[in-house]
């Protein structure tokens, strides 16, 4: 009954999974549509610190799709391994990029797609050679967690870099340099799902009819989530009105998962029991990762598409050999039409000057 009961748990919190990333993939797509519409009529964009987006109807329809998709996803972590749910976030980035190049007009090139495979089964790696973290039941066990040594650190370290990036990089670099927003919506990103494993619970517990709501932690979890939730939402909004969404939703991704990782091994003290080949799958995965990050960001205005593969192809061949290929003369008619409309045009010119006749000139 046990087995039974865990598979339909496993099945329920895979569809929640799958349910949470076409919502929030759609969100970046509603979200940046709705800052378009403010910039075509000359209201302050979001970029620049303007707050005119919450007036606009597509915004928060954005931010209701990623409520909800929020709301499948912490549901998701109560029926489904983290290491089940994690990778499936890797929706979202397909699911934006294919809604981006309908509903926006924005393209990847051959480069973008590849890095953007790259991040995903870069980050689906690290997540399948993690170790599973330890099982937490009580707020006591959590709280106990939470004030670890080394946590403290991390979440210290995290805090502080925020308030650099946001005081003191931001203004300086943040409308030029697309990581420097995405970063801290990461970095607080990590610190959001600790708040929320903690406040999943917590409501268990209140189920189980357990003084959940006397106990401090539990609304020191909610003004934490409420806090990190709210700086997160306003600078991914800043980043999604200046770059490219095909972009900012892969690049999110991976620093946002590597960002979770980081904090959940920390927390969870998950690193003490990794076996070499997870270590060895971890660093491969993140290396993975860092080269997906490179292809989408460094190649990103470079036009190169699957059709213009077999022209390189052909220009390579023609280079060495003199000759076009006849595999590759479909792909060149148009420079074929032109070329015999030039080669018949001079022929009637020298045959017209063989006859002697005038009017050719």
């Amino acid at each position: 009954m046990s087995q039974s009961r865990g598979k339909y748990d496993f099945y329920i919190g895979l569809v929640l999974a799958m349910s949470s990333s076409i919502f929030i993939g759609g969100s970046f797509i509603l979200k940046k549509k709705g800052l378009l519409r403010l910039a075509k009529k000359g209201s302050m964009r979001a970029g620049q610190g303007g707050h005119a987006y919450l007036k606009e109807w597509l915004w928060w329809a954005g931010l209701l799709s990623m409520g909800a998709g929020e709301v499948a996803n912490f549901a998701a972590y109560a029926f489904a391994p983290a290491t089940l749910v994690t990778p499936l976030g890797a929706l979202s980035v397909l699911v934006s990029a294919i809604l981006s190049s309908y509903f926006l007009n924005e393209k990847l090139n051959l480069h973008g797609k590849i890095g953007c495979l790259l991040s995903i089964l870069g980050s689906t790696v690290m997540v399948i050679h993690a170790p599973q973290e330890e099982e937490v039941e009580t707020l006591q066990e959590m709280s106990q967690k939470l004030g670890d040594p080394g946590f403290v650190v991390f979440a210290t370290l995290v805090v502080i870099v925020s308030l650099i990036l946001i005081f003191v990089v931001g203004p300086r670099h943040g409308q030029t340099n697309i990581l420097v927003y995405i970063t801290i919506c990461s970095v607080i990103g990590a610190l959001s799902v600790s708040c929320v494993k903690g406040l999943g619970i917590a409501i268990k517990e209140l189920f189980a009819g357990k003084p959940v709501l006397k106990h401090p932690l539990s609304w020191i979890l909610l003004l934490g989530l409420i806090v990190c939730v709210s700086t997160q939402i306003n600078y991914l909004n800043r980043a999604l009105d200046i770059f490219n969404t095909s972009i900012v939703t892969p690049i999110y991704y991976v620093f946002f998962t590597t960002s979770v990782l980081t904090c959940s091994a920390i927390l969870f003290k998950e690193w003490q029991h990794m076996a070499a080949d997870d270590i060895i799958g971890t660093f491969s995965g993140f290396l993975t990762i860092i080269v997906g990050i490179f292809l989408l960001h460094a190649f990103k205005d470079v036009s190169f598409t699957l059709a213009n593969l077999p022209v390189s192809l052909r220009k390579d061949e023609r280079a060495v050999n003199g000759t076009l290929p006849n595999t590759y003369e479909r792909f060149n008619h148009d420079e074929e039409s032109s070329t015999c409309v030039s080669e018949i045009q001079s022929s009637e010119n020298v045959s017209s000057r063989r006859n002697g006749n005038l009017s050719a000139f």
